[in-house]
């Protein structure tokens, strides 16, 4: 039969003997890492290739050829295609503001405007905004340490304080940027538009991060000191600017990305921050940058659909759901999920991937709309990278620093929170506005 005409293998029965891949999956890249001492020495995209052959060869029906199409049509879906073309477009995007001085400058203009007599709460402010600019926990960590750490040094601050301060304001914006990682995989897999999980998102966390402000200006009331003004080309900040605008009133994320390219592309010119060959080698250097999560995104898309369709889904919902009747249950069902995922992982993009899936249908079982399941899964991917002292955000802060995670840990208010925000959003249904999907209003 010819593989282009051949039917395609039908989901079986729910089976744990389907999660096999996963499996091997956490030994290869998690038990490895562990026993050799580095978190990072197994490569990701080299266990998820394992993983993958063997959710090919575990499946029961059709031939091999069938197996393999059924894999390729997983790793080719829609939603898939769709987040490495944006992860495309944003590794342009973040390389081209980056060579140009967009980050610089948003550091600068966050340092600018951030009141010396209030540091730390500052710091978490200042570190809030840039990395909802950037998109990128990390970056954030990477632009900022050594400000913070400069400031501890002058002030007498607690490093450890400063650096919870940076890895705080960090994951705020890892989880509501609209060109985060986190946001595009949580939006793709819960089929849902930017803006609206924002609302929802923003919503949930807004009164915590204000109880952060609080929180860190209790700590560090008593530090007073400087730091070195630098001058801020307004100029260079644009782009950002313009993303997070654009993407406020609805625009395609692609479209915004491309936009955003152009914008920060022609004012570097404009600028002579750089010539035309150096900005299109920046866009192919940022493009080449994303190429291990592209990798990763399209073999977890071909692996977890060898996992459907060898019923592996199929019986963790059925389990996580056997005794779950309540929207509330199967919320929580949702952050466990993924929360687990990521302490397995280390990484919250994906654990995103991986887990979006399942959670989709769990949402669509239970009537959950797709903005409140994508924000569940994003607050709750960054509540656990936040505080795990082997993801790289904490491994890059207290590396940068020269201090210990485990020391950070201790005040790491905001991402602690998160998972309080995750929690008493599930219980409490909150924020809740109008009734859920597929249930009728209550007569007024």
């Amino acid at each position: 039969m010819d593989p282009l005409t051949s039917p395609p293998v039908s989901p079986a029965k729910p089976s744990a003997w389907a999660l096999l891949p996963l499996w091997i999956f956490l030994i290869a890249y998690l038990a490895v890492s562990i026993l050799a001492g580095d978190f990072y020495k197994m490569p990701i995209t080299v266990a998820f290739v394992l993983a993958s052959v063997v959710a090919v060869l575990m499946a029961k029906t059709g031939s091999l050829t069938d197996k393999i199409e059924a894999f390729c049509k997983g790793a080719a879906d829609g939603n898939i295609m769709l987040m490495v073309l944006i992860f495309i477009l944003a590794g342009a995007f973040a390389q081209t503001t980056q060579d140009m001085g967009a980050v610089d400058s948003t550091v600068n203009l966050t340092l600018h405007l951030l009141p010396q007599n209030l540091l730390v709460p500052g710091i978490f402010a200042a570190a809030c905004f840039v990395s909802l600019s950037v998109g990128t926990s990390v970056g954030t960590i990477v632009a900022l340490t050594p400000v913070a750490a400069g400031i501890a040094a002058k002030t007498g601050i607690t490093p450890a304080l400063i650096m919870a301060a940076v890895v705080s304001g960090a994951m705020f914006g890892d989880n509501l940027s609209f060109i985060s990682d986190t946001t595009i995989v949580a939006t793709r897999t819960q089929g849902c538009r930017m803006k609206d999980k924002f609302r929802t998102n923003f919503r949930i966390v807004l009164p915590f991060a204000l109880l952060t402000i609080a929180l860190y200006f209790l700590t560090g009331k008593n530090a007073v000191g400087g730091y070195t003004q630098e001058s801020v080309n307004w100029l260079l900040v644009l782009p950002y600017i313009g993303v997070l605008a654009a993407a406020m009133m609805g625009i395609h994320v692609m479209a915004v990305l491309v936009g955003g390219t152009l914008l920060a592309g022609l004012i570097g010119l404009l600028c002579g921050a750089f010539g035309v060959w150096e900005w299109t080698g920046a866009m192919g250097s940022g493009i080449t940058g994303m190429g291990e999560l592209i990798v990763v995104t399209i073999l977890a898309g071909g692996m977890l659909e060898m996992i459907r369709i060898n019923g592996g889904f199929a019986w963790i919902i059925q389990k996580m759901t056997a005794h779950t009747k309540t929207v509330r249950g199967a919320e929580l069902s949702i952050a466990g999920l993924v929360g687990f995922a990521n302490l397995c992982t280390a990484n919250n993009t994906i654990a995103l991937i991986m887990a979006g899936p399942i959670a989709k249908e769990i949402a669509v079982r239970f009537k959950i709309p797709a903005n409140r399941s994508a924000s569940l899964l994003d607050i709750t991917s960054c509540f656990v990278q936040g505080i795990i002292p082997y993801g790289a955000q904490l491994l890059m802060a207290a590396g940068l620093a020269g201090i210990s995670p485990v020391a950070i840990m201790q005040y790491l208010y905001y991402p602690y929170l998160l998972g309080v925000g995750v929690l008493t959003a599930a219980c409490l249904g909150w924020p809740r506005k109008g009734p859920r999907a597929g249930e009728k209003k209550k007569p007024a």
